[in-house]
């Protein structure tokens, strides 16, 4: 004999998918991200995109370039544009701005270093 209904079988469903997704933000909340030895700190602006400022100089983004929000997803330039935001980037072999995350105030209150020094 079936006991369970449609509809208490769709919430069942739906309950479990939200209990999925807050074990998924409360996993992305606590995630240390691990930047590469050779990324630099810097406080970015995006003016127009591609062209940023980078500590004040005009520079560009890379064809292909990522940037990762503090939660570490994707984040379109055109959605940050006069933001002025600390970040730590790469460079590619041409000098343009490859890979951008946006920190955290703890990861921002991390000593890294910037770029001439």
């Amino acid at each position: 004999m079936n006991r369970c209904s449609p509809l208490s079988a769709s919430r069942r469903v739906l309950l479990t998918l939200a209990g999925l997704g807050l074990c998924t933000l409360a996993h992305a909340q606590i995630q240390v991200r691990n930047f590469p030895a050779s990324a630099l700190r810097g406080t970015m602006v995006v003016t127009q995109p591609p062209i940023i400022a980078m500590d004040g100089k005009a520079t560009q983004l890379s064809p292909g370039a990522r940037i990762k929000g503090a939660n570490n997803l994707l984040v379109l330039s055109g959605s940050i544009v006069g933001q002025e935001l600390t970040v730590n980037y790469t460079l590619e072999s041409s000098g343009m701005v490859h890979d951008v995350w946006i920190l955290t105030e703890a990861e921002a209150a991390e000593k890294r270093k910037r770029a001439g020094q």
